[in-house]
């Protein structure tokens, strides 16, 4: 085949690393079978940067990635590496990849998974391309990470069900969704839910502004019902932290929950909905683009890159410098917010 002729890599690794997200497998399958298309082989990595220190790899084939694009979760595991940030664990890592015969890497994951890989390369002569998956959606550089549009339909179709038994009761709820730095989920499922107040990481929050002033103007325009959105990392205003005295040392939405008891007199229900955020079959959405994703890293090593992360840039999928992708911070949608605003200004 042509595009044999133009390869720079024979032989390429493909792992996933930290948190996993819907959409993994998709990306994953894309890798293999781009890679074949092309004349590439294949090596699996178990267990991200810990099965690549370790030797836990083994040759992939067309078949062993057929039927897994529905699939959630990552059949390569996933694993953090406290040794591969050391540089006897990358030497480890390295010495493995001229065992194994790899010239490159695609490593699917965050931030942390782009800065090892990064690491990586610098000290020694290999490729890698990064893909972004997860459900934070936080990846600065991307305007779209794998993972997120699952990872929110699944709190809303969860929230939705809350509502329906707190209207039933009318009752005040407090969700917790993930989001530990920052908030574009919980921004997004906000709107997406009608929420009466959203809370994030980015913007600490202040109780009787952000909160007990909506929850009242919704009260006095006759909702008998409240939902509170709160990401697991948002921090009171005052000094940065909650107050433990009022509130004590449970989650951020038992925190928020317990002001809202002691300051209004209601008595709020906390649903924190943790993991089940990153299960389930992913969406079509997560699907093509982990698909699109995973043939662009692909091509970038075929072609002699390296140090590159593949993202979503105004809907076009490409490759930008790794380096320079790490520099950017992770922003808000702007216009989100916005709405966000104009929707829980009045009730």
């Amino acid at each position: 085949m042509e595009e044999q002729k133009k390869c720079a890599v024979k032989r390429i690794g493909v792992l996933t690393s930290g948190g996993d997200a819907p959409g993994m497998n998709a990306a994953v399958r894309a890798v293999v079978r781009t890679a074949l298309y092309m004349g590439i082989e294949v090596v699996g990595i178990r267990r991200g940067w810990h099965g690549l220190i370790n030797g836990d790899m083994y040759r992939m084939t067309a078949v062993d990635v057929s039927h897994i694009i529905n699939e959630g979760g990552t059949m390569l595991y996933t694993a953090r590496s406290d040794e591969f940030r050391t540089k006897d664990g990358r030497k480890k890592a390295y010495d493995n990849c001229k065992l194994f015969g790899l010239d490159g890497i695609v490593a699917i994951g965050g931030d942390g998974t782009f800065a090892g890989a990064l690491a990586l390369s610098t000290e020694y002569p290999i490729s890698v391309v990064g893909i972004p998956g997860t459900i934070d959606n936080d990846i600065g550089c991307s305007h779209y990470s794998i993972g997120y549009d699952t990872a929110a339909n699944t709190a809303v179709e969860a929230i939705d069900k809350i509502r329906d038994t707190m209207q039933s009761h009318e009752r005040c709820s407090v969700i917790e969704v993930m989001g530990h730095r920052a908030g574009n989920l919980a921004l997004y499922v906000g709107i997406a839910t009608g929420a009466t107040a959203v809370l994030i990481p980015e913007e600490p929050w202040d109780f009787e502004e952000d909160v007990a002033e909506k929850i009242r103007n919704a009260r006095l325009a006759g909702r008998t019902h409240f939902m509170v959105i709160v990401a697991e990392g948002a921090k009171r205003k005052a000094d940065g932290t909650l107050d433990n005295e009022v509130v004590g040392n449970g989650t951020a939405g038992h925190q928020v929950a317990d002001l809202i008891r002691a300051e209004l007199g209601l008595d709020p229900r906390v649903t924190v909905l943790g993991h089940i955020q990153r299960g389930g079959s992913p969406t079509a959405r997560d699907r093509v683009t982990a698909t699109r994703m995973g043939y662009v890293a692909v091509k970038a090593l075929a072609e002699g890159k390296t140090n590159r992360v593949v993202v979503r840039y105004f809907g076009e999928i490409k490759d930008v410098d790794m380096v320079e992708a790490l520099k950017q911070e992770n922003r808000l949608d702007e216009e989100e917010k916005q709405v966000l605003r104009a929707m829980t200004f009045s009730f």
